[in-house]
């Protein structure tokens, strides 16, 4: 059985295990910080399997530091809420649940694929390694600041909408940083796979634009959002001014 078959059976396999407890105790607890808790262990597991040559560290490496950055946030955020309440609706009903859980895991598995062709294939990295990883780092940053600052505006008791810091220039900064990790990911194991094995791994950014732009990410917010602000004039203004994904820093003037 190759890597990316036993990586995909685990990644789905660990998450329906995880159902288990978080269906039966009714906790959001696991939830949150199962899906940091698969990438870490698909990358420690791929890079087990791997020549643990310098590449496969800094895949590893790469992984693993936005996996644990992510991780403790969604664990301090689940800690101080109790609950998260994108989950009110499917928590008792199993089927939805379990089809989450499911979905968890192959989305894992997808998002990791580049990490995993670097593991299975054995080839010396190109200068654009360094690209990649300048890519991958300035959305790693771009990410934990957006949270943080979310994070910190909603801990002194703001209800409306965040037009503070980072999301003065987009509405949603965090996931601009997000898709921008997987791409700087991607185009790090550019620098070392087959032409091939570049296009496959091609998936990962790309599911994480769809799933992110389209599905999950910014269109139930930006629902969330006008249902509860969509009458108030400051609110449209800021909508109008502001970006949807893409930071206009033009615009960190006009709101001042």
């Amino acid at each position: 059985m190759s890597l990316i078959t036993e990586a995909l059976i685990g990644a789905i396999a660990f998450n329906l295990l995880l159902f288990l407890p978080a269906y039966f105790l009714q906790t959001d607890k696991l939830t949150d910080i199962s899906y940091a808790i698969t990438f870490i262990a698909i990358a420690i597991f791929g890079f087990l399997q791997s020549r643990q040559e310098l590449v496969d560290y800094l895949a590893l490496l790469m992984v693993g530091v936005w996996a644990l950055r992510l991780g403790a946030f969604l664990l301090i955020r689940i800690f101080k809420q109790g609950k998260d309440s994108r989950f009110d609706e499917m928590r008792k009903n199993w089927p939805s649940f379990l089809r989450f859980w499911f979905f968890q895991g192959l989305t894992v598995f997808i998002i990791i694929l580049p990490g995993l062709l670097i593991w299975q294939e054995h080839h010396t990295p190109s200068p654009l390694a360094f690209i990649g990883i300048i890519i991958w780092a300035l959305g790693l940053a771009t990410e934990a600041l957006a949270d943080f600052q979310k994070y910190r505006f909603k801990q002194k008791g703001y209800k409306n909408w965040i037009d503070q810091g980072i999301w003065r220039a987009s509405r949603h900064p965090n996931y601009l940083g997000e898709i921008t990790v997987w791409v700087g990911f991607w185009i790090f194991a550019s620098s070392t796979l087959s032409l091939p094995n570049i296009l496959i791994a091609l998936a990962s950014p790309i599911y994480i634009i769809v799933i992110l732009l389209f599905f999950s990410g910014v269109p139930l917010l930006e629902k969330s959002a006008d249902s509860r602000w969509g009458e108030d004039k400051k609110y449209q203004l800021y909508k109008k001014q502001v970006p949807i994904l893409l930071p206009n820093y033009s615009s960190l003037k006009r709101l001042h």
